[in-house]
């Protein structure tokens, strides 16, 4: 794979670029400006290991097109990233084609630190029908970004995503191809007594299946093996908040564990959800399968 690292102003001028074969470094030595873009292009749609900032961590992303481009933050929009990225006079930026051994593992398939509203080409991909004040620090893209520190909100590391108070509110993951999704983590916000929390929560997939998960007023992970599935995109929906004085209940992490969908023709195996018997400090694995097909339960949510 080819890949190009590049700078490029507001004008579309090219300000510094890099190229290489399987893996290119790119080393700025001037002060980011208003209207800077950091580009990423490629050879051909596949895995790529990107990192786009020193102060970010890398991530392993799929490019489902040919070229990337972020924005390079500033305001209110750097509020979701650590103080020192995009800072100074010295930027390392890296790109890497990945080995066909290193995506075929386990992982977290809902984890992009780069990802935000303009995206369409750089996945996972996180999208909402509502951010709270329409804010950074609340947009859906923080649910994504890796940073799990909750108990504060309103500032990095405490992203996340907020809802406007919006019982309607919903968050979809697009994967960019099919993947085999096994478990579902959520971390919900505790910056507690300022903060509520969800009772229930229900995720919709992309084969038309529905699963409902309870939920506790917790900071730590709630996990939730599930039957493998096949999926393009999930959509967490039917937030039930719990009944207390808060009305702000908001979402700072989620995890989607998979693999690669090695045979998209797997669409129709079941999903099933966990029962909460356990503590809610840990992870929480216990079966329970009620899958429910969207034509049996409501209407498709697409």
């Amino acid at each position: 794979m080819k890949l190009t690292l590049k700078i490029v102003d507001a004008d579309g001028a090219v300000l510094a670029s890099s190229t290489g074969r399987d893996e290119t470094f790119l080393v700025y030595r001037q002060s980011y400006r208003e209207g800077d873009r950091v580009v990423v292009e490629v050879s051909e749609p596949g895995h790529v290991f990107l990192s786009l900032d020193g102060a970010i961590q890398s991530g392993l992303v799929y490019m489902k097109e040919f070229a990337y481009s972020l924005a390079v933050p500033f305001g209110d929009k750097r509020k979701p990233y650590s103080p020192n990225a995009f800072r100074g006079d010295i930027h390392r930026l890296s790109a890497r084609s990945t080995r066909p051994d290193e995506i075929i593992h386990r992982r977290n398939l809902a984890l992009n630190p780069w990802d935000d509203h303009a995206n369409r080409t750089l996945f996972p991909h996180a999208r909402a029908n509502v951010e709270t004040r329409g804010e950074a620090v609340f947009a859906a893209r923080n649910a994504i970004d890796g940073e799990k520190a909750n108990d504060d909100h309103g500032f990095w590391p405490y992203t996340s995503w907020g809802i406007n108070r919006d019982p309607q509110a919903a968050l979809t993951v697009e994967f960019g191809r099919p993947v085999r999704i096994d478990e579902i983590v959520f971390y919900l916000r505790a910056d507690f007594p300022h903060d509520s929390w969800w009772e229930k929560a229900s995720v919709t997939f992309s084969n038309g299946k529905t699963s409902c998960f309870p939920l506790v007023k917790s900071g730590a992970a709630q996990a939730f093996p599930i039957e493998p599935c096949i999926a393009e995109w999930v959509e967490l929906h039917g937030l039930i908040k719990a009944e207390d004085a808060s009305p702000y209940p908001a979402l700072t992490q989620i995890e989607i564990w998979g693999t690669e969908a090695s045979d998209a023709g797997d669409q129709d195996v079941p999903v099933a959800v966990e029962s909460d018997s356990g503590s809610a400090h840990g992870r929480l694995k216990t079966s329970v399968p009620v899958s429910v097909r969207l034509d049996d339960a409501e209407t498709d949510r697409r």
